[in-house]
């Protein structure tokens, strides 16, 4: 290393020590040599004065701009309008650039003339107020500081520039040169811009944007002279307390009467306000979308739509109250390209869990998989539209046990069509397609229909498939009943126009899916459960179905007209139950409010029948149901439509239910409390066993009195073998 570079590195990394020592050298000299020896010395101390304060480069005004990002972005419906924006960025919360000309004047010139009142007369550096400055500090008095806007934002640019503790002279030298590097480099408009969208106001805030709208909830351009006073009183210590800010509002506006600067301070430095301009629509799909500061995400969501479905959900919570349901979720689609029209993950208000997305949240699927259940059976031709199914106790043997399902009401209808078991959601003959279909199938079939939850094979949701036991969201749910719509043809929804729109899969036959859609629509078939007036009848075509899960923990409402497919869960986010709550006083008023909104240009048609579907006028046997046209598959229609015989069913113990508990009540007779057994199917020639005691013939109904304790009853054939039995217990 020569002798400059080490004289180079002393000046850089002890500057007072270099100094030092270049004076005793120069006294050190020889008389005669004390010219040559100062003009060395003054050369050398130049030279080093211009390394040590030598400022670091500094990027273009162009690069600034494209280097900035907000630490929020935006979300926008399909025609450009905002919906909601999210905070993504935590380092700093600022938002899009400001320009300079969206700066209200007000604001510009009492910014300007609080800390630099000559910016458009100096080269960078104000001479004059350095002069004061250095006057000030001879005469112990506390002045303003020297640096100009061209020099804060050097130390904006710089983070070396403004490294706390950089008051010395060499660090203000440095500030100096690179405030005149950048006025050589930038327009006076660019520095001013820059220092309004660079320089921190309050807290986290940067920005003229983020400043305006989070101490005033305005805009840039709307800010007045009070407000730009006290903006300016805010800089020279953001952290300020209110009454200090209101002292030097004052001062700067150079007024008698300030009294109006206590309260605004106050005011302005009171409770955050919400950096967002917009309406905050949509916030959970916000938080799906957004995730990178600065983006401006357009999306299929109509705005209009979106205030639809978020005023229905309010209006039916509140209705509910806090201590029936808290949560609720909204999605609407358009069935022709399945654009997601609205999306509403929550709405806030007694919600216990309200950042929580309710519309991509897995909850469990209730009574709303049973369309595909049927359309699966229908297709396959296990059962058409008219089949006979039998409403009674059922009791199945699984791996863990005795599986014995019920209806919501605790009520049994005794033989029904497929058609009213479906538009009535019977829970018993829904368990008994599935026998009919096979779980794994159906399992395989929901998948294909893009139940993405479902990823444990057949066996592991055993019988309560049929009733919904898999979790499911709400947008999978809404995907799924658009198929139905659309003949069967199953595609993703979209969330945005970018998302490419995949062919249609063909999961459902357009037959089985057109008959299902009819019998779902059906307001006829669904009034033994619902009544004929309930919230799912409307004026026009729809098609609808209800589902309440174990628990009663959620309740859903999903259909569909001719244009719109539109989903609607209620439920606690939490997972604790819902309190008088039903399938039709829950989710279903939501549904109804939107669909007549939505629907209000055009009413809903049904769509004619495909290829391959028939129709026949059809009268049940014993007055089962009310004669009807009914519709089915081509090949498989039918006149007359009549239970199997006794002789044609398998025989087995239909009273007891199995599992069922009885107490003896000892105000009454012991003789009066005898059990009838009942038994169906072709038992003729078969006999009941209670715990080994033979009762007689299966057919003779006998009554029995069982001392308490747990008993078990069995149907035998005659050749011995046991082909039904039951456990119930006496108390």
């Amino acid at each position: 290393m020569t002798w400059i570079a080490r004289l180079q590195k002393l000046l850089a990394d002890q500057p007072d020590q270099a100094i030092a020592a270049l004076i005793a050298w120069v006294r050190a000299l020889r008389p005669a040599h004390y010219a040559i020896g100062g003009l060395v010395a003054l050369v050398l101390a130049g030279a080093g004065l211009d390394y040590v304060t030598q400022p670091p480069p500094l990027p273009g005004y162009g690069q600034v701009r494209r280097q900035w990002q907000p630490s929020e972005a935006w979300l926008y419906d399909r025609n450009g309008t905002l919906i909601d924006s999210a905070r993504v960025n935590f380092a700093a919360r600022r938002l899009a650039w400001t320009p300079i000309d969206k700066v209200s004047p007000a604001t510009r010139e009492t910014l300007l003339q609080a800390e630099d009142k000559r910016f458009y007369s100096h080269g960078g550096v104000d001479f004059l107020a350095l002069g004061s400055a250095f006057r000030d500090r001879l005469r112990g008095e506390r002045g303003r500081g020297a640096s100009t806007v061209t020099m804060q934002v050097a130390g904006f640019l710089s983070a070396d520039l403004a490294a706390p503790g950089a008051r010395g002279w060499r660090e203000k030298l440095r500030q100096m040169r690179a405030a005149w590097a950048l006025e050589r480099a930038w327009r006076k408009d660019q520095i001013f811009e820059a220092y309004l969208n660079l320089a921190g106001f309050r807290g986290e805030a940067q920005g003229i944007g983020a400043a305006a709208l989070g101490l005033f909830g305005k805009t840039p351009d709307a800010l007045s002279r009070d407000d730009s006073l006290l903006l300016a009183a805010l800089l020279p210590n953001p952290q300020a307390r209110p009454d200090q800010v209101a002292r030097r509002a004052c001062a700067l506006a150079q007024q008698r009467d300030c009294t109006r600067f206590d309260g605004a301070a106050f005011s302005m430095l009171g409770p955050a306000r919400s950096l967002a301009l917009d309406p905050g629509l949509a916030p959970h799909l916000a938080g799906r979308l957004l995730t990178k500061p600065g983006v401006k995400v357009t999306t299929t969501i109509d705005a209009q739509t979106q205030r639809i479905a978020i005023a229905a959900l309010v209006r039916q919570l509140r209705g509910l109250g806090g201590a029936r349901a808290r949560d609720g979720a909204v999605i609407v689609v358009d069935n022709e390209r399945g654009d997601v029209l609205a999306y509403v993950g929550g709405v806030g208000g007694a919600s216990t869990a309200a950042a929580v997305d309710g519309a991509a949240s897995y909850r469990q699927a209730g009574s709303t998989l049973k369309p595909f259940l049927y359309a699966q059976a229908i297709e396959k031709g296990y059962l058409t539209a008219a089949s006979i199914l039998d409403d009674s106790p059922v009791q199945l043997d699984t791996a863990s046990g005795l599986y014995v399902p019920q209806n919501y009401d605790r009520d049994f209808k005794g033989l029904v069509s497929a058609r009213s078991a479906l538009a009535g959601s019977l829970n018993v003959p829904a368990v008994r397609t599935l026998l009919l279909v096979g779980v794994e199938s159906f399992r395989d079939r929901l998948w294909d229909t893009g139940f993405r939850g479902l990823t444990e094979d057949g066996q592991y949701y055993g019988f309560s498939l049929a009733l919904g036991s898999a979790e499911v969201t709400l947008l999978e749910q809404v995907a799924a009943y658009r198929s139905l719509a659309l003949g069967g043809r199953w595609s993703p929804l979209r969330l945005t126009p970018t998302d490419k729109p995949e062919a249609p899969r063909a999961i459902t036959s357009p037959a089985a899916a057109w008959i299902v859609s009819d019998m779902i629509a059906d307001p006829n078939a669904r009034a033994g459960t619902f009544g004929l007036d309930s919230a799912l009848r409307l004026p026009f075509w729809a098609a609808v179905k209800t589902g309440t899960s174990k628990g009663l923990r959620d309740n859903w409402c999903i259909g569909y007209s001719d244009r719109f497919t539109v989903g609607v869960w209620v439920g606690n986010l939490e997972g604790d139950p819902m309190r008088a709550v039903s399938g039709t006083s829950g989710a279903a008023p939501v549904w109804r409010d939107i669909m007549l909104a939505i629907n209000s240009a055009g009413a809903g048609r049904p769509n004619p029948p495909p290829r391959g579907v028939e129709t026949r006028q059809i009268s049940f046997a014993s007055a089962i149901e009310q004669p009807r046209r009914e519709y089915f598959l081509t090949g498989t229609a039918q006149t007359q439509i009549a239970g199997a015989p006794d002789s044609a069913r398998r025989p087995r113990i239909t009273n007891p239910v199995s599992g069922s508990v009885y107490a003896l009540d000892p105000d009454i007779p012991m003789d009066r409390q005898r059990l009838a057994i009942g038994v169906s199917g072709a038992a003729a020639s078969h006999r009941i066993e209670l715990d080994a005691r033979d009762l007689g013939a299966a057919d003779a109904k006998p009554l029995v009195l069982a001392a308490p304790g747990k008993h078990r009853l069995r149907l035998i054939d005659l050749g011995g073998k046991v082909v039904d039995q039951v456990i119930f217990t006496v108390r």
